[in-house]
């Protein structure tokens, strides 16, 4: 029974952190194509919805329920291992470090959407390309402990 609540924890939070990337690495990708956009223009408007609707329906949910189920995941290994002492080292400080940093480069987007809404953008386009690198980088090395160096 405990094994497979655990492997549907694991299903859903994979599938949260599915949804979760895919606006990680689309919105700043956006914010490329909007810095060119005339402010009141059809362009403008149309990011504008784009980046709303990708915000506030796909990548805040999704990363509440990657929260949600990676925090549960944490609470059903505890239990398996019947001790929270695994938890101690190195790999998960990494692990949920990197999973801080890309909650925050999250926020980072969202206030940046908060700027191009208001029309006060001041970054350029070529920032927002180095940014829309940053999720990727940080997945890669939150799989990689995830696979390699916690199994």
């Amino acid at each position: 029974m405990l094994l497979a609540a655990y492997d549907w924890l694991r299903a859903f939070h994979i599938l949260a952190v599915i949804a979760w990337m895919a606006g990680l690495l689309y919105l700043p990708r956006l914010f490329v194509y909007h810095c060119d956009a005339t402010p009141g223009g059809e362009l403008d408007e149309t990011l504008k919805l784009q980046e709303q609707r990708l915000l506030k329906i796909i990548m805040n949910p999704a990363m509440i329920v990657a929260w949600i189920f990676g925090l549960a995941l944490v609470w059903s290994n505890a239990d398996r291992a019947g001790s929270w002492s695994v938890f101690l080292g190195w790999a998960w400080l990494a692990k949920f470090l990197l999973i801080v940093g890309m909650t925050g480069l999250h926020h980072v987007f969202a206030t940046r959407f908060k700027h191009f809404q208001a029309g006060t953008n001041d970054w350029g386009d070529k920032r927002y390309r180095l940014l829309n690198e940053l999720p990727f980088v940080l997945a890669i090395a939150i799989v990689i402990i995830a696979v390699v160096a916690l199994n």
